[in-house]
């Protein structure tokens, strides 16, 4: 679900707490054809967030190429905007420089890899494939030129926790920047979807947010697990793309978390600011993103930006 190619470290939470909730207004957002963690505690559902144990005062996730005793190492720093790349990488172990060939599996892949543009108005949640010397691959087309974030969220096999990992990709070609788009309640997610996020983010305080899923103003009430789950949802920091990657609240099979249209999360910001949250959820056996802009730690609608809307709602592609 965690933003170029350095998105996946995960937040630690800061001591301090902030009384102010983010802002949302009420017209719609959309996102761009895209495609989906936090501290490690458990919030019921199983699924620990990412960056538990971490001291405070860590730097948030997905800010450094190297951490832990692992370095991201991308083959491919450079792209043409709207040509097809394969972005081609290997995670180092920095004792020895050679590449890491054993994980741990979560929510079936080995490795998530985020990729999204520095004014966040472009996101790509893949799945590559490894070789087996350990370098990694998957084929991206980035619509628009700039400055990108790439983060590889993983865990080795013989680790206890989550590594993220982030690094720089830049993207060819004519350039205009975009402001960060404004906040708002809903995302469109096309073909009639649309999503309502309802909750606030707080700085160095868990928080609930619950999405709900519409198509054509109706519920939907039969997703189907993406990745073990209803729902992902990814959260990045205006200005550094420091990465949260949060896991729903409850699991598929349990019981009693319903296949919507409700999916909800838990989650904590690291600081007060803007950031983006991407969700991404399955219906009728295709993928789609819906996307949000909050503020953790300021008032309602405090220094929103009205800057360009990112690409419209679309099916996730890998």
């Amino acid at each position: 679900m965690d933003t170029g190619l350095r998105i996946t470290a995960y937040a630690a939470a800061v001591a301090v707490a902030f009384t102010a909730a983010y802002g949302i207004g009420t017209s719609v957002d959309t996102v761009s054809k895209p495609v989906a963690h936090s501290e490690k505690k458990d919030h019921g559902g199983g699924h620990p967030e990412q960056g538990a144990g971490k001291k405070a005062g860590t730097a948030p996730a997905g800010l450094q190429v190297a951490a832990d005793g692992y370095a991201l190492d991308l083959k491919t720093p450079r792209a043409e905007a709207g040509e097809r790349t394969d972005l081609r990488f290997t995670i180092q172990k920095e004792s020895s420089g050679a590449p890491l060939r054993t994980y741990k599996k979560e929510h079936g892949k080995e490795l998530h890899l985020i990729l999204a543009s520095r004014d966040l108005t472009t996101y790509r949640h893949l799945h590559p494939t490894r070789a087996a010397d350990g370098t990694w691959s998957v084929p991206a087309t980035l619509p628009r030129a700039g400055d990108y974030r790439v983060f590889a969220d993983f865990t080795p096999a013989r680790a206890k926790e989550k590594v993220t990992l982030g690094t720089d990709l830049a993207v060819t070609g004519p350039y205009t920047a975009a402001g960060l788009p404004p906040a708002k309640a809903t995302a469109k997610a096309g073909d009639g979807y649309e999503v309502r996020l309802d909750g606030e983010l707080k700085p160095g305080k868990p928080r609930e947010l619950t999405l709900r899923v519409t198509r054509d103003g109706k519920p939907v009430t039969n997703l189907q697990p993406y990745l073990g789950a209803y729902g992902h949802l990814v959260a990045l920091r205006a200005g550094d793309l420091a990465y949260l990657h949060v896991h729903p609240n409850g699991e598929v099979g349990d019981g009693s978390t319903k296949p919507g249209p409700e999916v909800s999360f838990t989650a904590t910001a690291p600081s007060a600011g803007a950031y983006r949250l991407f969700l991404d959820f399955q219906h009728e056996g295709t993928v789609r993103t819906a996307a949000f802009t909050v503020r953790a730690g300021t008032n309602a609608g405090e220094g929103e930006d009205t800057g360009t809307a990112p690409e419209s709602g679309t099916p996730h592609g890998h």
